[in-house]
């Protein structure tokens, strides 16, 4: 089956669901690794374009540690909107990689950057698969509804700091190692976090996170998603059917 990792920022998917991608990719599963911006306000000494072209390549390096193709619908931080711009963008990513399983952000997370692109993936796997509705690729459309999960928000907390509660939990600490080397592809971050924060643990804090996340489900790392259920979504879930811990 093809997977879409369809996220906001390069090193959203790396943070959030990477050690899943990981054992889906061992398993024989194509994946693809999208992000909604190319990282432009990701610097606190280059400008847009600099930085942005750095991060485009960090991200496709980071996907080819899985043999995974990288895009990028390249809408600039903080200026991801649910308007109809952007609603084809979505759609054209949908169209190009043809998932038969997209994750995306939680509807709720600590930026709107985050949540838009939630917004903008539930929509794109149904507008996606429409023949009459207008993008900007040569591309057909995706051939049914794909299953959509959601990835757990930054520290597994909605906006009033409470946590929320998962569906399930992908055991990924035979992956953790690998997610390691994914994350490690983004060193531009790790600069940028570390004067814009003061703090120099871009990599202990998703070890820490994974781990966080996978304590809930009795495992040394993991990875927490809820499932979109809703019509005219299907029920079974896949994940756990592929990765044989269903």
């Amino acid at each position: 089956m093809k997977i879409l990792a369809f996220m906001a920022h390069p090193d959203d998917a790396e943070l959030l669901c990477a050690g899943t991608l990981v054992r889906l990719r061992k398993a024989g599963h194509d994946i693809a690794i999208a992000t909604m911006t190319s990282g432009s306000c990701g610097s606190a000494t280059l400008g847009p374009k600099e930085i942005s072209d750095i991060r485009r390549v960090e991200a496709a390096n980071s996907a080819a540690v899985i043999d995974a193709d990288y895009h990028c619908a390249e809408i600039p931080d903080l200026e991801i909107v649910f308007d109809n711009p952007s609603r084809r963008k979505a759609s054209d990513i949908l169209r190009l990689t043809q998932p038969d399983i997209v994750i995306t952000h939680y509807p709720q997370d600590y930026m709107y950057d985050h949540d838009m692109t939630s917004m903008l993936a539930r929509d794109a796997t149904f507008g996606g698969t429409l023949r009459n509705y207008p993008t900007d690729v040569d591309a057909p459309p995706v051939g049914q509804i794909p299953y959509l999960y959601y990835a757990s928000p930054v520290d597994g907390v909605n906006a009033f700091g409470e946590l929320i509660e998962y569906q399930f939990v992908v055991d990924v600490t035979s992956t953790i190692e690998t997610k390691v080397e994914m994350l490690a592809c983004h060193a531009s971050q790790r600069e940028w976090l570390r004067a814009q924060h003061g703090l120099d643990e871009y990599i202990e804090y998703m070890r820490r996170e994974t781990g966080r996340m996978g304590a809930t489900g009795g495992y040394d790392y993991g990875e927490g998603y809820c499932q979109h259920l809703g019509h005219p979504y299907r029920h079974d879930n896949i994940i756990l059917e592929l990765l044989g811990d269903a």
